[in-house]
């Protein structure tokens, strides 16, 4: 992340690190250039980002990376947001993910509407233009969903006891 962000940086793009705090004790992440947003959980951090973003890119990484695009792709599967969701393929990396992903779908745990949520690419022109020209197709079912802290309020039930 260190290194795209001070790529972003040189180019006088803007720069947005959201950090969980207990990763700044000691410097762990490093200096961010940019904008930082501290932030108390991990959770907290991935809806900041999804209301912040217009589209997510996973580069080749390790498990909080596939927690983080896995999230992703299961809120725009439920409809949480309707936001690109891609890999840069460097060197055949997400290869064996892809292959898992459509294997999923050929075993039908996958739908191919939710198969379509996860665009790919080798380069990184060629997964932007596929992030621009990408339409969300909801699942109409779980399209009805409401996911607004409003719209998740119990409804009270009575519990008065009549004798």
């Amino acid at each position: 992340m260190g290194c795209v962000s001070t790529a972003v940086a040189q180019h006088e793009r803007q720069v947005l690190g959201i950090i969980p705090s207990k990763f700044t004790v000691n410097n762990l992440v490093g200096e961010t250039c940019g904008k930082e947003i501290k932030v108390a959980t991990m959770q907290e951090r991935l809806v900041m980002m999804m209301e912040l973003s217009d589209a997510f890119i996973a580069l080749p990484g390790g498990f909080g990376t596939l927690e983080e695009l896995f999230q992703m792709i299961s809120w725009a599967q439920l409809s949480i947001h309707n936001k690109p969701i891609g890999v840069l393929n460097i060197n055949g990396f997400f290869n064996g993910l892809l292959s898992f992903v459509d294997h999923a779908v050929k075993q039908e745990f996958i739908t191919p509407r939710a198969r379509k949520i996860l665009i790919s690419a080798t380069t990184a022109d060629e997964l932007v233009d596929k992030l621009q020209a990408f339409r969300f197709e909801s699942d109409p079912a779980l399209s009805k969903l409401k996911w607004s802290p409003s719209s998740s309020q119990k409804e009270k039930l009575d519990l008065t006891l009549r004798l």
